[in-house]
């Protein structure tokens, strides 16, 4: 097992979920506590531990978001007009490499962040390497030449795990796609509950 794949199956052995709804996550095998000596020891979590549990997995399924980075979607999310909880969202989803993973050109969000690293996605035809880039309804995700005949991209485009959500238009065989518009919660194809109104809470305390 890499040890991308293993760091990810570790998420969701700490938070007790299947984050990304793999088959072959630990969860699927009953193991739904966290690594670890104590792992299995369960008590009845206080607000502040059911807040700080969304927020682990929410940062979590963009792929471990870094604190920093959070922080700073929050302050823009409270300062945006609407939900916050629903802006919070919507931040996340128009990162680059979210989007990148939701148009299924690489198999997980933890690819999509080495797959823009490395030069290979294009935004309005323009190269971009920054994975927390954020896109704008209307813009154009494009990969590289090269990159549409790597394995990795020929793999998840063929997968059946996941379909591309409706707030994005894709053309497979072109390696392209359209970033409609921002997503509302209900519209993002998360594999279990997410709870941003907590992570709203936790950062507001």
């Amino acid at each position: 097992m890499s040890k991308r794949l293993s760091s990810k199956f570790k998420i969701d052995r700490r938070l007790g979920e299947n984050l990304w709804g793999k088959a072959k996550s630990p969860i699927n095998k009953g193991r739904n506590y966290g690594p670890g000596q104590h792992g299995a020891n369960r008590k009845k979590p206080t607000d502040y531990a059911v807040q700080l549990h969304a927020k682990q997995k929410l940062k979590g399924v963009y792929g471990n978001v870094s604190e920093k980075q959070l922080r700073k979607y929050y302050a823009e999310a409270i300062r945006r007009k609407g939900d916050s909880s629903e802006n919070l969202v919507g931040i996340l989803e128009t990162r680059l490499d979210s989007v990148v993973y939701r148009m299924k050109f690489v198999p997980s969000v933890f690819a999509a962040r080495q797959f823009v690293n490395h030069g290979h996605v294009l935004v309005n035809g323009k190269k971009v390497d920054i994975p927390s880039y954020l896109v704008k309804a209307g813009d154009e995700i494009s990969i590289r030449s090269k990159a549409k005949e790597m394995a990795l991209v020929i793999d998840a485009l063929a997968s059946t795990e996941r379909e591309v959500p409706d707030y994005m238009e894709v053309d497979a065989k072109e390696g392209k796609g359209k970033f409609v518009r921002v997503p509302k919660l209900a519209d993002i194809p998360y594999a279990v509950q997410m709870e941003p109104n907590l992570v709203i809470e936790f950062y507001s305390r």
